[in-house]
């Protein structure tokens, strides 16, 4: 069963500007494990739509309360599909929802980033 859903919407020049005037930003959105990737940085493009992810998560979550932008990592999988790690606020509140399972798409194109994602649970 569907319990919530959220999409995001980021405009890469804005990321970008904001990401160049605040250089702690990226450290305080992100944790390193999300700003390497495989092994080298990921290029500003592919954090806004994992940006764009932790926005649509916290729409379809319907809470933001105490959450905090470390406490849900967006990872990828040996195929490369994204997907969530929960901690803290965001898995308490998964799991007061009833939320067992997140679906996540992202994508970045025409200087936007955007990202889709689907909580699910219960029967």
């Amino acid at each position: 069963m569907i319990i919530g859903i959220g999409v995001d919407l980021v405009d890469l020049a804005r990321f970008e500007r904001a990401a160049s005037r605040t250089p702690a930003l990226l450290r305080r959105l992100f944790s390193e494990q999300e700003q390497i990737g495989t092994g080298r940085p990921l290029p500003l493009r592919s954090l806004a739509g994992r940006f764009a992810a932790k926005e649509a998560l916290i729409k379809a979550l319907g809470d933001s309360s105490g959450v905090r932008w470390h406490d849900m990592r967006v990872v990828a999988d040996s195929h490369g599909d994204p997907s969530f790690e929960l901690h803290g606020a965001v898995a308490d509140i998964a799991a007061s929802r009833g939320i067992s399972s997140f679906h996540l798409s992202m994508s970045h194109d025409a200087g936007i980033a955007i990202a889709f994602v689907v909580a699910e649970g219960g029967a």
